[in-house]
């Protein structure tokens, strides 16, 4: 089933009627799509609802200024709107990079709406305010070519790059098409989003994936997570950011393992 909401967000819902939900937030500069193995793996088992992230994807909007920005409590309301509209009261939530911080507020704004959590490749603060507000004036004024071609750096280890090269460019192409006002107000919230003195009131199951390889929320980052909610599971696998793709069937055996 695929559908756009009045609040713009497109997404897809797979898997057995009244079978427990899992919703998969995808990260910056990418779509639902980026979940297409997971989905096809843990659909069997679970009603899977993907979506894209306001402005990304299929969710963008129209008219966006410029200048606009978005906020973390945004993302994360989005998230339970879409629930709602679709009568689901309480979920599995599994996110990648902006989809774990958009996860880790829910966590600790909507714990009622939410079975687990699983939080992989991210940090509850990303990076630095200065690099975000730069990145969002880079894409506005230059638009998304140059960003996408730096991507695969960012995203994924040479190794990795080197053996999926087509996989790789139709990520990187698709960033290059995306929406930059869309990319941009992402960029904002991220620039406004820190949750480090928040998240130790997280009391949910918690599942934390770092990519061994990450440059962008590292190690070091996923283990400050695990250190401030309580029994947070962590787990480690061999890739870069995007380590779903990367590490497909690590990830997804870490994944439906928590969830089970």
């Amino acid at each position: 089933m695929t559908a756009a909401l009045p609040s713009r967000l497109h997404y897809t819902l797979e898997g057995p009627a009244g079978a427990p939900v899992l919703v998969l937030s995808n990260s910056l500069g990418t779509s639902l799509s980026m979940w297409q193995g997971q989905a096809e793996a843990l659909r069997t088992q679970w009603r899977v609802l993907r979506y894209d992230t306001r402005g990304h994807g299929r969710s963008t909007i129209a008219g966006l200024a410029a200048d606009a920005a978005f906020t973390l409590e945004q993302l994360g309301r989005d998230v339970i709107g879409l629930m709602d509209s679709l009568e689901i009261e309480r979920a599995h939530f599994c996110g990648i990079s902006m989809g774990g911080i958009t996860g880790l507020w829910l966590g600790v704004h909507a714990p009622e709406r939410l079975l687990s959590l699983t939080v992989a490749n991210s940090a509850a603060r990303i990076g630095n305010a200065d690099a975000w507000n730069t990145r969002a004036q880079q894409v506005v004024e230059k638009g998304m070519t140059e960003l996408a071609a730096g991507a695969p750096g960012r995203w994924f280890t040479n190794g990795f790059t080197a053996r999926s090269p087509a996989l790789v460019n139709a990520m990187t192409d698709e960033l290059a098409t995306s929406s930059a006002t869309g990319y941009a107000a992402c960029c904002r919230a991220l620039a406004s989003a820190d949750l480090r003195d928040e998240i130790a009131g997280i009391k949910l199951p918690t599942l934390v994936i770092a990519g061994r390889d990450d440059p962008v929320t590292t190690v070091a980052d996923a283990q400050f997570m695990c250190e401030r909610i309580d029994a947070a599971r962590y787990v480690e696998v061999p890739a870069s950011h995007l380590s779903n793709i990367e590490a497909p069937s690590e990830f997804t055996h870490a994944l439906s393992d928590f969830l089970d």
